[in-house]
């Protein structure tokens, strides 16, 4: 079985950090988005990685030339950005196999792939995709769903809370028919709207409600969500947690940084108070600074005394 990792869009929620580098590509501790996302992976299931990837395309395919992501991987190129369904229908010459689970490139999750499969054989679904509860459906399009059959009756956009069908949200992993994936066009379209709907009408459209994370990290907010999840997972192969932080290298711990991440060969000056903020390598930080729910970019630099809040500082910059 192949998986389909839908690397290909423009990451604008996250500039800086992505006017240079692939938002898949953005670290996450120790590992890319895109790594936290393989990795749930299961190797005796999966043979296979196909990257739908558009911009930042040739640093995907030297990523993927220099690191061992325990499968096979191919990049696959977009000319120009096809939404969900034309990137599935880019691949689709790659695509091995009677079936295909798809999932986006900067998810964060813990869904079971394999007890998703064997939920998707046993309704007989054309499509299934994992389902998430919220607290608030006004914000997302959520599912009518049959627990009793495993079947999606139908799609509700960003409903009144009184009118909505469930709780229930796409978090964002799929598994595709081989008969689906040929029928897609090779033009610009949305799974989600335009494919979606009329599976869930033929009675075909499974869903696989699961526990655990499910966290959508494009955006900074998200980004910082999903760094202290995979603080509190341990979820990272090198460095350690000193406190509730993680370090790349525990002997630069400091008082004062909490639920937040620091890089390799950064400098952190006396008196810094941070706070749920994430730290790539190489940058510098000067005394009596003050962060809280911040990004500082590979290699940048925070003047002393600075008080930061809600900034995204990108890489190799001076922050005045």
């Amino acid at each position: 079985m192949d998986a389909v990792i839908l690397a290909g869009g423009f990451g604008t929620r996250l500039r800086p950090w992505t006017d240079t580098v692939p938002k898949p590509l953005i670290p996450l501790l120790d590992m890319t988005l895109i790594e936290h996302t393989i990795r749930i992976l299961p190797r005796n299931t999966i043979q296979r990685v196909i990257i739908a990837s558009g911009y930042g395309v040739d640093q995907m395919r030297a990523y993927f030339d220099n690191f061992d992501a325990g499968f096979e991987v191919l990049v696959v190129e977009e000319d120009q950005p096809l939404g969900t369904g034309g990137a599935i229908a880019n691949c689709r010459e790659h695509i091995r196999g009677p079936n295909a689970i798809v999932m986006n490139g900067d998810l964060i999750t813990t869904v079971n792939v394999e007890e998703m499969l064997s939920h998707h054989v046993k309704s007989n679904a054309l499509i299934s995709i994992s389902l998430w509860p919220v607290e608030d459906p006004t914000r997302f399009g959520v599912a009518d769903f049959d627990h009793n059959k495993g079947l999606i009756r139908r799609f509700q956009e960003k409903p009144r809370l009184e009118e909505a069908y469930s709780n229930l949200i796409n978090a964002g992993c799929y598994i595709v028919e081989r008969s689906v994936i040929q029928g897609l066009s090779t033009e610009y379209h949305s799974m989600e709207r335009d494919v979606f709907p009329g599976v869930a009408e033929s009675g075909r459209m499974g869903g696989y409600r699961y526990s655990g994370r499910f966290i959508d990290a494009g955006t900074p907010t998200s980004y910082l969500e999903a760094m202290v999840a995979a603080i509190e997972d341990n979820s990272f192969n090198t460095g350690g947690i000193v406190g509730t932080s993680w370090y790349a290298d525990p002997k630069m711990s400091k008082k004062g940084i909490e639920n937040s991440a620091v890089g390799t060969e950064c400098k952190l000056g006396d008196g810094i108070r941070v706070n749920r903020s994430a730290i790539l390598d190489g940058a510098r930080i000067g005394d009596n600074v003050y962060l809280d729910n911040c990004l500082v970019g590979r290699g940048s630099t925070v003047p002393a005394n600075s008080h930061i809040v809600d900034m995204v500082i990108g890489f190799n910059q001076q922050y005045q």
